[in-house]
């Protein structure tokens, strides 16, 4: 069974494949990494199958996995969202464990697995949704606990995302409006104020680029990115 792709799943992948440095920022924002952006992103694969309790198997697709070279090694997986699910703990755990066993060792009579550090990006939030979820591993050796960093696009306003160069959440900045989408559509007056915000927007990635902050191919990747909804 494959996963379904949406608009933010499109916008998502994109980015990573055409603007990968565009993650370096998300990483040090949520997990309070230092990286500079000159480190090396490497890509893997992100079909897994996974077996089920009846025998059957199924295809899942992880939004993304990837390593981090610079002076250590690290491997990521992240997830985007549209809402907050009470299962993504569950998925998350299944995707991250098929991660941790594709990249397993045997040594003798020990596999070895890693974990990679996982987060996911919900689109839209409320007041109840968590700042991170908790995965608990009982084994007959002991338990351990580790965390999922939640990140939520409804909380970072357009100039905290230029302020930390979170320029990869530009395309879902529309989703901290979606409650007032209907009323643009019946007020002219709020529409232009969203559509001169936009504008604002637009003039700021224009002097990023100016400033070799970016290039011309991630702005424009942005901003068609930006028009996807």
């Amino acid at each position: 069974m494959k996963s379904t792709s949406t608009p933010y799943d499109d916008v998502f992948r994109t980015l990573l494949n055409d603007c990968s440095k565009l993650i370096i920022p998300l990483i040090n924002e949520v997990f309070g990494e230092h990286y500079t952006g000159n480190e090396r992103i490497v890509f893997s694969p992100n079909e897994h199958f996974i077996n089920q309790q009846d025998g059957e198997e199924y295809e899942c697709i992880t939004d993304t996995k990837f390593k981090i070279i610079g002076k250590e090694t690290k491997n990521y997986h992240w997830e985007c969202q549209s809402t907050a699910d009470s299962s993504m703990a569950v998925r998350i755990f299944e995707y991250a464990s098929q991660i941790a066993l594709d990249e397993g060792e045997i040594s003798a009579n020990r596999l070895t697995v890693t974990f990679p550090r996982s987060a996911v990006l919900y689109l839209r939030s409320s007041k109840m949704t968590p700042d991170e979820m908790h995965i608990e591993i009982k084994t007959p050796g002991g338990s351990i606990t580790y965390s999922i960093p939640v990140m939520k696009m409804q909380v970072y306003a357009i100039d905290d995302i230029f302020e930390k160069n979170l320029l990869f959440l530009i395309p879902f900045y529309i989703f901290t409006h979606e409650k007032e989408l209907e009323e643009y559509d019946k007020n002219e007056d709020k529409l232009e104020i969203l559509k001169q915000e936009y504008e604002d927007i637009k003039k700021r990635l224009e002097e990023k680029t100016v400033k070799g902050e970016i290039d011309e191919y991630t702005k424009c990747t942005i901003a068609d990115m930006s028009k996807k909804y």
